[in-house]
């Protein structure tokens, strides 16, 4: 049974704040372990008011230093937005901190909007080189050479885990030829993900690290007890969604009973598009719509997202995943 994993945008809920997000992907994390997940990532995203885990090292290091076992790491860096060596320094420390934990997921996209990035000063400037920016983060956790000038301490050394992360065929291109492994947004564009897998599959290149293609793609899930209620704390994100694509971002709003009259057709079917891999349901629907995901994409492992509002249903989703894979792992 493939491994199953979490992605958390740590979201900052309507009447909360940033320390709650923060305690909350904690709890999530400390839950996530207990219950046999794999690997909890967190994402960079700035000047986004429904997500906390812009300064993406340290939110990693607090949900490291609350757990033991469970890797931990970025789902990912957007490395544009930062110098190599910053990066190498960064995760370097959090290995120091936590050997054998951490993994380093690279992006290329800016994680915001244009303005934003114009403010990160970097973006612009680094995005086309982003292929270049990866080996010389590669550079940097190597083991020190004689009269090397510029070094990361720490880092230098160190086997810090490198992904390759992405939404359209430019990252799995660049995974394969690197021969790292991969991660697809399947979560938010899964327009390409099945191509994307195939190119990464076919153009891999075996390297020092890792000897065959990895690939994992990202899933929206939200299960509950019943189908109706699942259907209806979905439509927290739904609700985020509309808001990002109105050029309003705002914190994670309540679920609503019906989403009539909050979007426009047009917005409805651009919502059902994107979301269209999206799993929602009760345990069996779930179950249902997770066998048919590994199915057709034969993935070597999922990692979930899941905005739900309540905190205590969140949990509850991630709950039902976890004893999903138990049974089918069983039936297996």
């Amino acid at each position: 049974m493939i491994p199953f994993s979490v992605l958390d945008l740590s979201p900052i809920i309507a009447g909360g704040d940033a320390s709650l997000a923060f305690r909350n992907s904690l709890d999530l994390a400390q839950h996530a372990e207990r219950w046999g997940y794999h690997r909890y990532w967190l994402a960079e995203h700035h000047n986004m008011p429904g997500i906390a885990s812009a300064a993406t090292s340290v939110v990693i290091a607090h949900v490291a230093g609350g757990t033991k076992t469970i890797r931990v790491g970025s789902g990912g860096i957007m490395l544009p937005n930062h110098a190599p060596l910053v990066i190498a320094e960064q995760f370097g420390t959090l290995e120091a901190l936590f050997p054998g934990r951490i993994d380093l997921g690279l992006g290329r996209a800016p994680g915001t909007d244009q303005r934003t990035a114009q403010a990160l000063r970097r973006y612009f400037e680094a995005a086309d080189s982003f292929p270049q920016d990866v080996l010389e983060l590669q550079a940097y956790f190597r083991p020190a050479e004689p009269g090397q000038a510029v070094r990361a301490v720490p880092g230098a050394g160190l086997n810090v885990p490198i992904w390759i992360l992405g939404s359209s065929l430019f990252g799995a291109q660049l995974a394969a030829a690197l021969g790292l492994p991969f991660g697809f947004a399947s979560h938010f564009a899964p327009d390409h993900l099945m191509e994307a897998l195939e190119i990464y599959r076919q153009q891999f290149k075996p390297s020092e690290t890792l000897q065959k293609p990895y690939a994992m793609a990202g899933l929206s899930v939200v299960a509950a007890d019943t189908d109706a209620e699942a259907h209806r704390l979905f439509t927290s994100l739904q609700q985020g969604w509309i808001n990002l694509r109105r050029g309003q971002p705002g914190p994670l709003l309540p679920p609503v009973d019906s989403m009539d009259g909050f979007w426009s057709p047009a917005e409805k079917a651009r919502v059902e598009h994107g979301m269209r891999m999206a799993v929602v349901g009760s345990p069996e629907s779930v179950r249902s719509g997770i066998r048919a995901f590994m199915e057709v994409t034969k993935v070597d492992e999922i990692i979930f997202t899941g905005q739900i509002y309540d905190h205590r249903a969140r949990l509850r989703s991630f709950e039902l995943i976890a004893e999903v894979r138990q049974t089918m792992a069983k039936a297996a």
